[in-house]
């Protein structure tokens, strides 16, 4: 019985070419969306569609964290739920990069002047150890009093203490360029009184790292 060996060589020859052809074809590009958790809680949603989807196509709707859709060649894929630390494992590189989210803290003052209570005064070497992991960041400072004076007086006072924890900032080295005073006396209570309530929790410098 003879062989014929050259059968075997134009299929390898094809097979060749047709996995030549597969290996040039362009990839096909596709886009992620995910819709992550506000930092507040507050719910949030998003419509995901393509550019250039035909007429009729139906678009997306991510409406719980971590849900995502891919976008392709002008159609959208269906909806896929997701766990917080799959996404998060998937997309490390990106979580690392991001900024950290914008920050509040609040220190109280004792009646009528610039001193902290003993209580602000234990959370500010706190305060100023968690402001600084934020690298870059601004730093507005609003100063707030209570309703037992004058507006004018408040006004006043509101900026004084404002100015105080400025100062406490810049001695800790941070820029000045980034760290902002200013006051508003009595118009924005924590704690809404009538004039002339001594209120210790709307005697307050309001820290907000942004």
């Amino acid at each position: 019985m003879t062989t014929r060996p050259t059968v075997a060589l134009p299929c390898a020859l094809v097979l060749t070419l047709l996995l030549a052809a597969c290996a040039a074809k362009p990839p096909r590009a596709v886009t992620t969306v995910t819709l992550l958790p506000q930092a507040d809680g507050t719910p949030s949603a998003v419509v995901v569609t393509a550019r250039d989807a035909a007429q009729g196509t139906t678009p997306q709707l991510l409406d719980a964290p971590y849900q995502s859709a891919q976008v392709a060649r002008g159609e959208t894929v269906g909806v896929r739920s997701g766990a917080a630390d799959q996404v998060q494992a998937a997309y490390a590189p990106l979580f690392a990069a991001a900024p950290l989210p914008p920050v509040r803290f609040v220190l109280y003052f004792r009646a009528g002047g610039t001193q902290l209570t003993p209580e602000s005064q234990q959370a500010l070497t706190r305060v100023m150890t968690e402001t600084q992991r934020y690298s870059g960041a601004e730093i507005v400072l609003i100063g707030h009093t209570d309703t037992t004076s004058t507006q004018e007086a408040n006004d006043a006072l509101s900026l004084r203490r404002a100015a105080l924890v400025r100062d406490m900032f810049l001695q800790r080295g941070f820029p000045s360029g980034r760290v902002e005073a200013t006051g508003r006396g009595e118009r924005e209570l924590a704690v809404p009184t009538r004039d002339g309530v001594d209120e210790s929790r709307n005697r307050r410098v309001e820290i907000l790292v942004r």
